[in-house]
């Protein structure tokens, strides 16, 4: 008996070890999953044009249903279709490409005779690349900044040659920008009429034809933020702050946003705000706002459909204006509870007055009396005279009482001092 009990408390002790680490396991493939998109059309570009041509790959063209490999884009968090697709990153991202070679380049589709060869005399026109030795493919990639400024190409020559067949190699990481890539390759094959019908027995005469895959995607941040940043303190302004020195603008490498400021100030009856419309401006990384005046930043991330983010701020020394934006209120708020006795700390905190016992009873007596139906408000009267009346007859009674007792005492004091005076005579 105590064997089996030993044994059942050996098995739950093993189980309450191993079942915390499976839910673990099975929390963490939740975050497994990583988002993936490929890149694999192929067109046939003719021959030695700079691989301009675009024709598609029909069936008597010896590339027709096969595949030599595909480009990956993975570690982005979404992204938005259209006719270049837009990847959106966000904090800790690293958007990757990568290519997987599906064939082996020296029996493609299973064919001996059909090789990726040497393009010794290859170039791009599109990208610009003069006449060259590209090798055994050449993977090309260009980058276009934010100011729509387009970076040299990137050329990696004899690149199908220093590729694994099923890897799935890294190209490189991307931050944002917009990008362009195209692997050109040339396909050596048999030609269609073997030349030992024409000129006798000599070696096989080969065709070779050009082709490529392009494409073209962007990298975005996924975010609609920016920091406002103090322009003498340099520290952080958040969504109603307040400043007497200003604020810059830093988009921390979102160069894509789309950001609009505008700018109100006080009414000549200081009681309201009024809109500067000739300053209501778009703004960009670096900017400063120094002028007096209440700013809202609004920010617009375009690749996404999130709503624009607002931030509220304050530049100036003005207390009325300064207490709106902290507390967030309309200036005729602000102005009605410093009537009723509020005061404004430096930093545009509102403090007003605690309440009292009186006043507490005070308005609770209001708000039962503004509460009350008018036959209630009779019945209460009613009562009210009714205590009234009783507390007098109750006063009444206690001032006869009080003056009996003093009659009586009186008498006695009265009746003492009679009988201290005879005592004394018959001494």
């Amino acid at each position: 008996m105590l064997t089996r009990r030993l044994t059942a408390v050996l098995v739950i002790a093993v189980l309450a070890l191993f079942i915390p680490r499976i839910s673990l396991a099975l929390g963490d493939s939740k975050n497994t999953a990583v988002n993936r998109y490929e890149f694999a059309e192929v067109v046939n570009t003719g021959l030695d044009n700079g691989y301009t041509g675009s024709d598609s790959v029909k069936k008597d063209d010896p590339h027709y249903a096969w595949s030599l490999g595909k480009f990956v884009i993975s570690g982005f968090t979404s992204r938005t279709e259209g006719n270049t697709p837009v990847f959106r990153k966000s904090v800790g991202d690293r958007i990757k490409l990568s290519f997987v070679l599906e064939q082996n380049i020296d029996k493609l589709n299973g064919n001996e005779s059909l090789v990726i060869s040497k393009d010794i005399n290859g170039y791009d026109q599109y990208f610009g690349i003069e006449q060259t030795d590209f090798g055994r493919g050449a993977l090309l990639i260009r980058h276009t900044d934010y100011q729509n400024a387009k970076g040299q190409p990137q050329i990696y020559k004899d690149y199908l040659k220093g590729v694994k067949v099923g890897a799935e190699t890294k190209v490189d990481v991307f931050e944002e920008g917009d990008y362009e890539v195209a692997l050109d390759y040339e396909i050596k094959s048999p030609g269609l009429i073997p030349p030992v019908w024409v000129i006798g027995n000599i070696d096989q005469v080969y065709e070779y034809r050009n082709y490529r895959i392009f494409f073209r995607f962007k990298v975005r941040n996924s975010n609609a933020m920016v920091f406002l940043m103090d322009t003498e303190t340099k520290s952080e302004l958040h969504n109603g702050s307040v400043t007497p020195n200003g604020f810059s603008i830093d988009t921390a490498g979102s160069h894509y946003l789309e950001i609009n400021v505008r700018k109100e100030v006080m009414n000549n009856t200081r009681d309201g705000l009024v809109e500067d419309t000739r300053f209501n401006r778009s703004a960009s990384d670096g900017d400063e706002f120094t002028d007096e005046g209440i700013y809202t930043v609004t920010v617009q991330n375009p690749s996404a459909k999130e709503n624009p983010t607002e931030k509220r701020i304050y530049v100036g020394d003005d207390d009325v204006l300064k207490a709106s934006v902290v507390n967030g209120m309309d200036v005729s708020e602000v102005n009605a509870r410093v009537e009723a006795g509020a005061t404004i700390e430096e930093d545009g905190t509102l403090v007003t007055l605690p309440y009292t016992s009186d006043t507490y009873v005070d308005q609770r007596s209001e708000s039962q009396q503004s509460s009350k139906s008018p036959e209630e408000d009779k019945t209460s009267n009613e009562d009210e005279k009714q205590l009234k009346e009783t507390a007098s007859g109750n006063y009444a009674s206690m001032a006869e009482d009080e003056d009996a007792k003093e009659e009586h005492s009186s008498r006695q004091t009265s009746i003492q001092s009679r009988n201290t005076n005879s005592k004394a005579g018959d001494a």
